[in-house]
């Protein structure tokens, strides 16, 4: 993840570029952040999918069990 002060000049950088492009240079850019943005989506939207089957598929296991299974795991990060 950048810093904000990076990301400030990668944009200023990416401007400089953006202002001396072709017209046709330039809708070839907005289609190609457009289609990462579309995928960017979809994949979220896969996750949040993935995610919310999760718990519901997981939402059976007993209080009980869920409890040894931490304690389980807290002893392996102690080992």
């Amino acid at each position: 993840m950048k810093t904000e002060h990076e990301r400030e000049q990668l944009i200023n950088a990416i401007n400089v570029l953006l202002y001396q492009s072709y017209d046709s240079t330039l809708d070839e850019i907005y289609a190609l952040l457009k289609k990462l943005e579309d995928e960017e989506d979809e994949n979220d939207l896969r996750a949040y999918h993935a995610a919310k089957s999760d718990v519901e598929n997981n939402s059976l296991i007993a209080w009980e069990d869920m409890k040894k299974e931490i304690a389980n795991e807290r002893k392996k990060d102690v080992a």
